[in-house]
């Protein structure tokens, strides 16, 4: 076998590791009541939706947040929206149930348009803080990391970053054909023999959870599958 593997005669290309940061971009859009926030959801950059859903994992943030999304977080606001009632429908939006950026955007959408219809006060208020649309661009580094064979996963992902972790087990979900992570990408190129591991990275849901939760789940699983790492 080559150093890389081989695949049915072929051999397989290993996998290279990488790293990224979420550049924040301004789009000049804000949303002062809940009908603006609807009706500028339908026409915005789907970078906005992506961000406003997933920038937080990446971003620093001086405080603990209450809610995963941006959207939510403003709906709670005493200088948003205030509205328990839409914060908490926004906040149980998982954007890892939806095919596409433009599905999660209807949900969106629509979760605002019935909120408007059950609120005479919501079509009225205006927030002291607007919503400032953001879209978000991912920077991407190489880090001259590569797994040959899927056993070197058990040892790689131990040196992996969290935002490492970002770009190949959540922001791969956009990329890739079939929306799947990264490692299962490449781990079913090598047949049944990884399959209950796929399953495994399969189960994991990572939007309700820090990214240094993430990191330790996938480690964990892979450590399970592999076997400790030598020390």
């Amino acid at each position: 076998m080559s150093k890389s593997g081989i695949i049915n005669g072929m051999e397989a290309l290993p996998f290279f590791i990488k790293d990224c940061a979420l550049a924040a971009i301004a789009t000049g859009i804000r949303a002062h009541n809940l009908r603006e926030l609807r009706d500028n959801l339908m026409s915005v950059h789907s970078g906005s939706v992506y961000y406003h859903f997933w920038g937080g994992l990446l971003m620093s943030h001086f405080r603990e947040r209450e809610y995963n999304n941006d959207f939510a977080e403003w709906a709670k606001s005493p200088h948003g929206l205030h509205d328990e009632a839409l914060a908490e429908r926004l906040a149980v939006v998982d954007p890892t149930g939806y095919p596409s950026l433009e599905d999660l955007r209807q949900e969106v959408v629509e979760v605002a348009s019935i909120r408007l219809e059950e609120s005479e006060k919501l079509r009225l208020l205006h927030a002291d803080r607007p919503f400032q649309f953001m879209r978000s661009q991912i920077v991407i580094f190489d880090t001259n990391m590569r797994i040959e064979e899927p056993h070197d996963l058990r040892d790689v992902a131990h040196r992996m970053s969290e935002s490492s972790y970002f770009f190949h087990f959540i922001d791969a979900r956009r990329r890739t054909a079939g929306g799947v992570d990264d490692f299962r990408s490449w781990l079913c190129e090598y047949g049944a023999e990884y399959e209950e591991l796929c399953v495994r990275l399969a189960a994991i849901d990572p939007y309700f959870m820090p990214l240094k939760e993430l990191r330790q789940r996938i480690v964990a699983i892979f450590d399970s599958f592999f076997g400790e790492p030598h020390a």
